[in-house]
């Protein structure tokens, strides 16, 4: 009975009338997109006229030159719903001044595209998607999860969503500003000035980024602009918990994606980091390299930008490279320009600020097809440095033949004149790493007796290959594989310099696991706390904070003995949301180990921090984290920022013990900010997002046995200072 009346209420809501009256509870499968729309720029790509998003982030949308330039197509997530081959569609032609009805239609498994009143495409799904009244529209986003932020550019005079598929001829004999006898579920005539649905489904839309009403229509300048209705976040960056002591990015510079660390030097007394973050006035995701610096490594000064994207010319964006010194002893920065290649700038003062952009730029330009180079090598995240009366510079993002990952090395005298060479490097075991990797964001330098190459993989995150240099060979031959980040883990894109101490300090983005639409709402961008990378007398890494931030600990609690079996015991006094922990544990039966934190009483909330013996793994677990709906703990380091993602919900690192060596952790929490120190030799890292307001507690504990904490001391850790001299 219960199965013949929700048979019966879908019918209803499916099968009334187009004229008749809508509910407010509605359930879509069947429908059609249809809008008025003129087009800035028949080159831009995979923004949106029109998409509704249901709660689970699946989308429907009418998208333009996603997958092919100047071409329409039914927007999907991972292109579940879309074709990929779009070879025999046709290319979009209007004028900027002309106006185009632009529809998809939804029946069943078809999906068909009409534009003008004419079917210019017809394509099969395997799934149709639900979307409810909980559902969210978008105009110029592709949709709310969209990590490349592509909005369409151009102006929308009208746009609807009827609640069942229309036919071409239906279409055709429609005009904006006016209805037929078809009655859309929901309509945004923005010529009337106003961003209501006038037929009262949704609620008022609000404008953001740089959307804007002109001239009865929608205006969509570019960058991020688009228009959302519903699915507003409650969260804003006040009410958000947020990181007291690392580096962030500014308000202003909102979800900084990506937020590479980059030219990282030590010069002049100084500690300087760079960073992407994008400004939306420029082209390309207006991808710029922001500037800071320390004295102390605790303490950071905001410098204006150290590079800009340009409109024109070879930097239209500027992605991920590093900073190095000149034949003549100044300071350089490298980069990737996006659609240009290797660029270079010189400093023009000692504290940084001003740089200029070298006259050849690109000096190592992208092979175009035809030329000799063209398939040869991919010009990518770039590393550049002098050694040997010669410049170096190492290609990412390059593979062998077998799909190993690899560098391609260049080289010059000048910075000008560049020799093309060969793969710089070529690991020995296939199984160092996994399918789909490869090497991007390098940083090449010597450690101990060993050369070290700091990179990620965009779909493991931060690695590093240990080994020998041979410059006469002018190769570099890797003796291990040491990953810095594993599936589940957050850190990602790490960078390094070489102080006056001979430390090897580094720096890395902890991507972030909340959703886009809180990401928006909040900011984000968060660079790890500084460590130091060493080699120990048996050759292997070694990793520990900087020892400058003990500076900041407040409140010393000591730590008294406990022993637990089978059970968990309160961490003495320690409770806080900025706190620095150390405990020594001496394992004894247990199989399972740790310490646990942003621990809630009411929620039962609760990070577990835990070292198995049996597997020979030192974890985050986050099973338990939050009971927010907006943070989903993914595989990949960056599969939060789409809508797609295989879930994750423990970070499990090799730590192996030695016999009788006690387990010795640092554990570091700011705001949402978890790092796990773990004897000298290995380190783990995520942001943690509790909904608890009391998630702020820490206990011992063991499982499968018992275990003792030794000793062990805990700091509440007072707010760095942050001085901000960049203008926005």
């Amino acid at each position: 009975m219960q199965q013949y009346l929700f048979g019966l209420l879908a019918f209803v809501l499916f099968f009334t009338p187009a004229h008749a009256q809508l509910s407010r509870t509605w359930l879509l499968t069947d429908k059609t997109l249809v809008a008025w729309v003129k087009i800035d720029s028949l080159t831009q790509r995979g923004g949106s006229v029109l998409t509704i998003e249901n709660s689970d982030g699946a989308f429907d949308a009418i998208v333009f030159g996603e997958k092919e330039p100047a071409k329409w197509m039914p927007g999907s997530e991972f292109f579940h719903r879309t074709p990929t081959d779009q070879s025999k569609w046709p290319a979009e032609t209007a004028k900027t001044d002309q106006l185009v009805q632009i529809a998809i239609v939804y029946q069943g498994k078809t999906v068909r595209i009409i534009r003008d009143g004419i079917t210019i495409s017809e394509s099969a799904v395997s799934e149709p998607v639900r979307f409810d009244e909980q559902s969210t529209v978008v105009m110029g986003l592709r949709h709310l999860d969209a990590s490349d932020r592509a909005c369409f550019a151009g102006s929308i005079v009208d746009a609807r969503i009827y609640s069942h598929a229309l036919s071409a001829d239906a279409l055709g004999v429609m005009k904006p500003g006016a209805l037929t006898n078809i009655k859309p579920l929901a309509w945004w005539d923005f010529s009337t000035g106003k961003l209501d649905d006038r037929m009262g489904m949704f609620p008022t839309g609000k404008l953001l980024g740089q959307a804007k009403l002109e001239s009865g229509a929608l205006r969509l300048p570019g960058g991020v602009s688009f228009f959302q209705v519903g699915g507003m976040p409650t969260r804003t960056r006040e009410t958000e918990l947020w990181p007291a002591w690392h580096v962030t990015a500014r308000p202003h510079e909102g979800v900084a994606l990506p937020y590479d660390a980059n030219g990282c030097i030590f010069w002049k007394g100084k500690y300087h980091l760079m960073y992407i973050y994008q400004d939306p006035k420029r082209p390309h995701g207006g991808h710029c390299w922001g500037h800071l610096s320390s004295t102390d490594l605790v303490n950071w000064t905001f410098h204006p930008p150290a590079l800009l994207s340009e409109l024109h010319g070879t930097d239209v964006g500027i992605f991920s490279g590093n900073a190095f010194i000149n034949k003549e002893g100044k300071p350089m920065l490298c980069w990737f320009g996006i659609n240009g290649g290797v660029c270079v700038a010189t400093a023009e003062d000692d504290d940084l600020i001003k740089w200029k952009k070298h006259a050849n730029n690109p000096v190592v330009p992208m092979p175009k097809k035809g030329e000799p180079n063209f398939g040869k090598y991919t010009v990518w995240d770039p590393y550049l440095w002098f050694e040997g009366g010669q410049y170096w510079c190492l290609l990412g993002g390059n593979n062998l033949p077998d799909k190993k990952d690899t560098l391609y090395l260049c080289t010059s005298p000048d910075l000008v004149n560049w020799t093309p060479k060969h793969a710089f490097f070529e690991h020995k075991e296939m199984n160092w790493t996994v399918d789909g990797e490869d090497c991007s964001c390098p940083d090449f330098f010597k450690i101990g007796n060993k050369h070290a190459l700091l990179c990620i993989s965009h779909k493991v995150g931060a690695r590093v290959y240990l080994g020998t240099f041979d410059p006469a060979k002018e190769k570099f031959f890797p003796e291990q594989h040491i990953r810095m980040n594993w599936p589940g883990g957050t850190y990602f894109a790490p960078e390094s310099l070489l102080d006056d101490k001979g430390r090897r300090i580094f720096w890395a983005w902890i991507t972030d696991p909340r959703k886009m639409t809180t990401q928006r709402a909040t900011g984000s961008g968060v660079q790890s706390m500084p460590r130091v990378l060493g080699l120990s007398p048996d050759g292997q890494l070694t990793i520990e904070p900087v020892p400058e931030l003990q500076a900041l600990r407040e409140n010393e609690i000591k730590l008294n003995y406990m022993r637990t079996q089978n059970g968990q015991l309160p961490l003495g006094r320690v409770d806080g949301k900025s706190l620095e922990i150390e405990a020594n544990i001496r394992v004894r039966t247990a199989s399972e180990v740790g310490i646990k934190v942003f621990c809630d009483p009411v929620t039962k909330e609760e990070t577990v921090i835990r070292y198995s013996p049996v597997k020979k793994t030192i974890s985050i677990d986050m099973s338990k984290s939050t009971l927010r709906k907006d943070v989903k703990y993914s595989a990949g380091p960056l599969d939060g920022y789409g809508s797609h993602h295989a879930p994750k919900l423990t970070v499990d690192a090799p730590l192996e013990l030695k016999p009788d060596e006690l387990l010795k952790l640092r554990i570091f929490i700011d705001g949402p900010v978890l790092e796990v120190f773990a004897n000298g030799r290995q380190c783990v890292t995520q942001q943690i997002f509790p909904q608890g307001e009391r998630a702020t507690q820490a206990r011992f504990f063991a499982q499968g046995g018992s275990a003792e904490l030794v000793s062990g001391k805990a700091w509440t850790l007072k707010s760095a200072r942050f001085e901000n001299v960049k203008q926005p």
